[in-house]
């Protein structure tokens, strides 16, 4: 088997690695054609989601190819729980510099195969290119949501509670700790490396949480993305944010500024809104998907701002909300 994905040809390459992440599934027409057919069930809304990962920007060549590919995976999956919505397949973009060898592929896919078991979708085609520039990797991911049902943005109200799933600012600290050397048996690291895509939280949500939003660019930010598409403000306590014990650790017991957890990204945790009148619903969801929620806020103040509350009652100005691509 030769290493080097060119010498083999773009077909043979399909054929050999990524025809059997199909699964058979019969829209993805075997990948010998130049689309997928995806017929459309009735009463059901097909949400369409896609995300693109750039060596030295969102992973590092350091970590394993499998690692990467369920990464690149979960991200989108991310996107869709956010919507509410159940996946149901991909397409896969390959842009590959002349140093990613066979045996990087190989293991590339074994990472998919993995995940895919996991989350119950199929690879349906996509592209694959050479490139002079670094590593980039696209996913386009589909799922389905009730005619209607889709969990937006722009829909939360005044008063709503805020709620948001896991703990915050694990993966912000794993990415500096494997930027330091540090491998993928630790918690943080792992927590950088392999979100948890809440794909079940989000569809129990569904009828319950007015808005939502994962948590990829840091959960004030992401929260301040409903807040614009809602045209409200948001009132978030600092002290109410769920932060793990390894990240306390990390920290130092000293450190009582949270700001850099809530503003570091990448967490894929869902941020949600729901009126007091349904928390008991959204306990119910949580028990059901076996994802633990906290409450941290409410939805109110100058429309399109996010308020940060100390434990003293005072704000507290963040420099920055978020990560910010440009």
């Amino acid at each position: 088997m030769t290493s080097d994905p060119a010498q083999r040809g773009e077909f043979d390459l399909i054929a050999k690695l990524f025809a059997p992440l199909t699964g058979g599934d019969d829209r993805a027409l075997g990948l010998l054609d130049d689309a997928a057919v995806i017929p459309q069930k009735a009463g059901i809304d097909t949400v369409v989601s896609t995300d693109t990962l750039v060596a030295g920007v969102h992973f590092l060549m350091i970590e394993s190819a499998d690692v990467i590919a369920r990464r690149l995976l979960r991200v989108n999956l991310s996107d869709i729980a956010a919507m509410g919505a159940t996946p149901s397949a991909y397409f896969l973009n390959l842009s590959l510099p002349s140093d990613i060898g066979n045996d990087w592929l190989v293991k590339f896919a074994s990472g998919l195969a993995a995940d895919q078991q996991k989350f119950s979708l199929n690879l349906l085609g996509g592209d694959t290119t050479r490139t002079p520039g670094p590593l980039a990797l696209s996913v386009t991911i589909f799922g389905e949501a009730p005619a209607g049902h889709a969990v937006r943005r722009s829909t939360a109200q005044v008063g709503d509670r805020i709620f948001v799933s896991g703990t915050i600012g694990d993966a912000g600290l794993g990415l500096a700790r494997l930027q330091d050397g540090a491998g993928d048996a630790d918690h943080l690291v792992q927590r950088y490396q392999l979100p948890d895509p809440r794909v079940s939280l989000g569809s129990a949500l569904r009828g319950t949480a007015t808005a939502m939003a994962d948590v990829s660019d840091g959960l004030l930010a992401d929260l301040g993305h409903i807040c614009e598409a809602s045209s409200l403000g948001a009132i978030v306590e600092a002290s109410a944010v769920p932060v793990s014990d390894a990240a306390r650790l990390a920290i130092g017991p000293e450190d009582t500024d949270v700001l850099g957890l809530l503003t570091s990204g990448d967490d894929y945790e869902l941020v949600f809104t729901v009126p007091p009148g349904r928390i008991d619903h959204v306990h119910k969801a949580s028990v059901q998907a076996g994802t633990p929620v906290t409450e941290i806020g409410r939805m109110e103040g100058v429309p399109g701002e996010v308020t940060v509350k100390g434990s003293d009652g005072g704000d507290i100005t963040p420099e920055k909300t978020g990560y910010r691509h440009f």
